[in-house]
């Protein structure tokens, strides 16, 4: 495990919506070059906790540190400037536009009055030969592309600009055996190229093959934190269920 400071931290987070402690003092670090997995059953926070990381949601309480320094991430627009991208379940891909302009959405490359194709399209080559991510034409419509594909595309969407901290929520939800070990196998490439991963997933088998830490929301609260090398499944499902107490930083081990 990484002994360099986080280049995220989530200090004592709490979120209510009304009457529903969504978040309840929850603590969260990210490093460069590992994946932290956030698990958790239906209603355990996960949502809330994105939103918090993305800007789309400013906690009651609590407080978000990026590179040492406290910030107040009141937008997702601050959340890209200070680093953090997310990509959320939806990915928020333009069916009818290509790879091309859906990666450049809103960030187009310009020539004076002109919109720069040659240079976009060579910068999303770039980007996507970086993850080895394959797609059949820069100029398909997104709706022509494969679940994986698609993923790939909002991927490296996501990492221009350079961020440090990539935010991934249930990236391999609805997708079939060969497109999540596609998804799985670029998370692997984004962690190795030196960013920051959180992946937001329910899907066990996913986060035991591609994480370096486990972190458990139950009902709001933390509930355990394991090394996902040495962690037991067992543990980590039970402290999912509420069947074990919380684990501290480096339970589960055997």
């Amino acid at each position: 495990m990484t002994t360099d400071p986080p280049v995220l931290s989530l200090r004592g987070i709490t979120h209510s919506f009304g009457a529903v402690r969504a978040l309840i003092d929850v603590d969260l670090d990210v490093h460069a070059r590992e994946v932290v997995a956030v698990v958790g059953d239906n209603g355990a926070g996960k949502s809330t906790l994105v939103a918090v990381m993305a800007g789309a949601l400013v906690p009651d309480a609590g407080e978000v540190v990026v590179d040492g320094q406290e910030v107040r991430l009141s937008s997702p627009g601050l959340a890209r400037q200070l680093g953090i991208a997310t990509v959320f379940q939806d990915l928020a891909l333009c069916e009818d536009l290509d790879v091309v302009e859906n990666l450049f959405l809103g960030q187009e490359l310009r020539r004076g009055v002109l919109l720069d194709e040659v240079g976009m399209e060579h910068e999303a080559w770039n980007l996507l030969g970086k993850l080895a991510a394959r797609v059949p034409s820069l100029r398909a419509a997104t709706s022509t592309l494969s679940g994986g594909q698609r993923q790939a595309v909002a991927i490296a969407r996501a990492l221009l600009g350079e961020p440090r901290v990539l935010v991934l929520d249930e990236p391999t939800a609805a997708l079939g055996v060969t497109q999540t070990a596609e998804v799985l196998t670029l998370i692997e490439r984004v962690r190795d190229r030196g960013y920051g991963v959180v992946l937001v997933s329910q899907n066990m088998a996913d986060v035991q093959a591609v994480a370096d830490r486990v972190v458990v929301l139950r009902r709001g609260r933390l509930n355990g934190e394991f090394d996902a090398e040495t962690a037991r499944y067992e543990d980590i499902i039970a402290a999912v269920t509420g069947a074990s107490p919380p684990r501290g930083a480096g339970g589960g081990s055997s």
